[in-house]
């Protein structure tokens, strides 16, 4: 019987407050000592549920890699394929396309599954909804099982446990390493869960955390703030500014990752290339190429720095091709980490401490 269907506290992991600077770095220690020694069928009997309102290519063969070769196993629900669109919103009438309330659905998986994986993407409706994460929330307080983030509005705790495991591979440690997070250019705004969870997980780590953005495309208050914490609790420091080269000087990471604009409106912009329409956002995304990660960035950093970058990426967009292509590049070991991180996190969320 799982610790939560015995009535004890639910050990969630859908935002790195619910794990903690303590438990955050012991599970970056389980999942390096895992991956040198694996633990076997640690994860027997286990059922993952994986409700995907988003598409997903690493996140879910690494959670279904995890359950399998853990010996436990997963089913794998795609919201709107095959599966009942889910309304979370509360106080309103059902006449729109979402079949079936939260409400219900949530209860009912989680009496099928041992735990239950949620990936949600933004809405789209400004930052301060993004904070509020409402798919998450809805899950969380409808679940009587464990509720894990596969990516949600607010962060990928997952992409962060796995980030921080690859600097830890390259460096030998995480305090102290100078790391970089840098804005990059997109052809469209996009969601801030990865670098918000960068730099709430690079703080937690103890690392020396460089954010570095063009002006209006500051990272969430409550994210910074929070951030700020960690560094004082784990010994970092976080840092901010505009001066990407600055940056750069002198790190041992340069994490690329595009993002929207600091704005109430949000991610409300899309591309349409069958009708172009004036946009500012996209304009000025557009007019800030020279913020794409090349190789001639990495001529101010360490001498050992690599390129990070969660996936998928854009070539010759978002990062150089030369650079992706490069000894530089640790994009497919960072990715390659989530199997890793993931599979220490599951095994808090059955097994514990």
């Amino acid at each position: 019987m799982s610790a939560s269907k015995s009535g004890s506290a639910l050990r969630h992991a859908t935002h790195l407050s619910d794990l903690g600077v303590a438990r955050f770095n012991a599970l970056l220690e389980r999942a390096a000592r895992f991956k040198q020694d694996p633990p076997g069928a640690h994860l027997a009997g286990k059922l993952l549920g994986m409700v995907f309102f988003n598409p997903s290519l690493r996140t879910r063969a690494s959670f279904e890699a995890v359950m399998k070769r853990g010996g436990g196993d997963a089913i794998v629900l795609e919201v709107g394929n095959g599966v009942w669109k889910l309304e979370d919103r509360d106080g309103i009438a059902m006449d729109g396309d979402r079949a079936e309330h939260v409400r219900e659905a949530v209860p009912v998986l989680a009496r099928y599954c041992d735990a239950l994986a949620v990936r949600t993407f933004s809405a789209g409706v400004s930052d301060a909804d993004d904070d509020r994460d409402p798919v998450i929330g809805a899950f969380k307080r409808f679940s009587t099982v464990p509720v894990v983030s596969m990516e949600s509005a607010r962060e990928h705790p997952c992409q962060g446990l796995a980030d921080m495991l690859t600097v830890r591979e390259r460096f030998g440690a995480t305090r102290g390493t100078p790391v970089t997070l840098t804005w990059a250019p997109h052809i469209k705004a996009l969601p801030k869960a990865v670098p918000d969870s960068f730099l709430l997980s690079a703080a937690a780590a103890g690392c020396e955390v460089r954010v570095a953005h063009p002006e209006g495309f500051e990272l969430p208050d409550s994210v910074t703030h929070e951030a700020a914490r960690y560094a004082r609790e784990s010994g970092g420091s976080v840092t901010y500014t505009h001066d990407q080269a600055a940056a750069i000087t002198g790190t041992r990471v340069v994490y690329a990752k595009a993002w929207g604009a600091a704005t109430e409106v949000g991610l409300r912009h899309a591309v349409d290339t069958r009708k172009p329409k004036a946009d500012p956002e996209l304009d000025r995304i557009r007019n800030l190429r020279e913020w794409m990660p090349t190789a001639a960035h990495f001529q101010r950093a360490a001498t050992d720095a690599v390129l990070m970058h969660c996936l998928p990426v854009r070539r010759d967009v978002e990062v150089a091709a030369a650079l992706l292509d490069s000894p530089r590049s640790a994009v497919v070991d960072e990715a390659g980490n989530r199997f890793h991180a993931q599979r220490a996190l599951l095994d808090w969320i059955f097994n514990g401490d």
